[in-house]
């Protein structure tokens, strides 16, 4: 029993002497690659993560992930007409002291300098309607009248506006989307008609002569149908009517019902968008409402997954921090042990915006020494998902990683010296170094064997 224990022992001392232990303090490291992966979004925008520091005396090394968003907004571009009731019901003054004109009028200013700031390029004209003050061209064209027409400047428009006059008494819209639907070029796709009144149009052109008859109803809606199949963007707002159940003069209709027949509802305009509001929402409703549906479309990744995926070998042998705190988003606070992974979430990332976040990857003190004189990839992939401005979910993936290599340098064989009696080596072996432990393992084997031998002869002097 004796004889096995003791051959299994120098068997085992013998294997050990033949491994190699890497020590952290003779161990380097060095980036063998730092290739930079880069995941493409839309035209213009990227997800890029790389090395951006090492500290290898330290055995430590920074990565970067950043995701910029550099798309260009898409500008309100093409041609627009303002098309302002000029009818003697705008005169009607409001709570606050002012007339609906003033209101009206100085809200569609506003509207027109926002719009050419935001692209000079946008050309617009103004076209005003009701009745013309001469009766006998009532319920004809001369109805409307061209204000200013097509133009990027400011000035020019503005007192258009401002010298309009208010002294039509009826209401002839199908006049003036018609002769606003004249005034575009052909140089342009971009084509919109903006409606401004505050009343329901009660005389159409060459009309049986009845207000606000099905006569009216019908030729202002067709007029209205016709526009939207030339491709033409129309965006209307009602205001003023204080009484949807009142039944005008000679009609056998209500406003409410005149109304919805002609433009339809909120919800479900005939044509386009249609704002039905009282007048203390109209300076809103200019400014605001139908200005942000003419201003430049942001185009921004909205829901945005980043999903860092490590290998094994790094998350068992190195210590993982981050530098700081991410600009946007949140990440994980660390590393998910189920996949090797962090994730980082955006909302959303607007034209013109960065996100980005650092962290550190730091070898152990105890590390496997299986890895060294390995090739180690920092990271093993990083998925992204995200929606693009129209929506669409878009997602992609990418292998791509700098690279690490842990290195054990050579122990030197000490040199020969002349022997001296009763004089130590020079030259002693690390501790922790192959060469020692070889050696320690070598003297052990040797002390067993002997040890093995001794025990053999005294049985046999038995």
């Amino acid at each position: 029993m004796k004889k096995k224990i003791l051959l299994s022992l120098f068997l085992l001392i013998i294997l050990l002497a033949n491994i190699t232990f890497a020590s952290y303090s003779t161990v380097t490291m060095s980036v063998v690659k730092e290739p930079v992966c880069t995941i493409e979004l839309g035209e213009n925008s990227s997800f890029e993560k790389k090395l951006i520091s090492k500290n290898l005396e330290n055995k430590e090394v920074t990565l970067q992930l950043k995701v910029t968003n550099e798309e260009t907004s898409i500008k309100p571009t093409g041609e627009l007409v303002l098309v302002l009731d000029n009818s003697k019901s705008m005169e009607t003054k409001l709570p606050t002291g002012k007339t609906r004109k003033e209101v009206i009028f100085e809200s569609a200013k506003s509207l027109i300098a926002n719009l050419l700031k935001d692209n000079n390029k946008l050309k617009i004209g103004i076209v005003d309607f009701s009745s013309n003050i001469d009766i006998s061209k009532e319920g004809s064209t001369a109805d409307a009248s061209v204000t200013a027409p097509l133009t990027n400047d400011l000035t020019i428009l503005t007192n258009a506006i401002s010298n309009i006059k208010t002294d039509g008494p009826r209401t002839n819209l199908q006049a003036g989307i018609q002769l606003a639907s004249k005034q575009f070029t052909t140089s342009t796709d971009n084509k919109y008609i903006i409606v401004l009144t505050d009343g329901v149009p009660n005389i159409a052109i060459d009309y049986n002569k009845k207000y606000y008859s099905d006569d009216v109803i019908s030729k202002t809606k067709e007029e209205l149908l016709d526009i939207e199949k030339n491709e033409i963007k129309i965006i209307q707002m009602l205001t003023g009517i204080d009484n949807e159940d009142y039944i005008p003069g000679t009609a056998t209709k209500s406003y409410g019902q005149i109304i919805s027949e002609i433009f339809g509802t909120s919800e479900k305009p005939t044509v386009g968008k249609f704002y039905y509001v009282t007048d203390e929402e109209v300076e809103k409703t200019i400014t605001t409402d139908i200005y942000n549906t003419l201003v430049p479309i942001e185009k921004s990744f909205t829901d945005i997954i980043i999903k860092d995926y490590f290998p094994d070998e790094i998350i068992k042998n190195f210590d993982f921090a981050y530098v700081a705190e991410v600009n946007k988003g949140n990440i994980s606070a660390k590393v998910d042990t189920k996949d090797n992974s962090i994730t980082w979430t955006i909302p959303e990332l607007a034209s013109g915006e960065t996100a980005t976040v650092q962290y550190t990857l730091k070898l152990k003190k105890e590390f496997d020494s299986k890895i060294v004189n390995k090739i180690l990839n920092t990271n093993k992939k990083v998925d992204i998902t995200y929606k693009d401005f129209e929506g669409k979910e878009k997602n992609n993936t990418s292998d791509i990683s700098p690279q690490l290599k842990l290195i054990e340098p050579e122990v030197k064989k000490p040199v020969e010296q002349p022997k001296e009696p009763d004089i130590a080596p020079k030259i002693i072996p690390k501790a922790g170094s192959a060469t020692f432990v070889g050696f320690v393992a070598l003297l052990i084997g040797f002390a067993g064997f002997s040890l093995y031998k001794l025990i053999d002869y005294k049985n046999k002097l038995k």
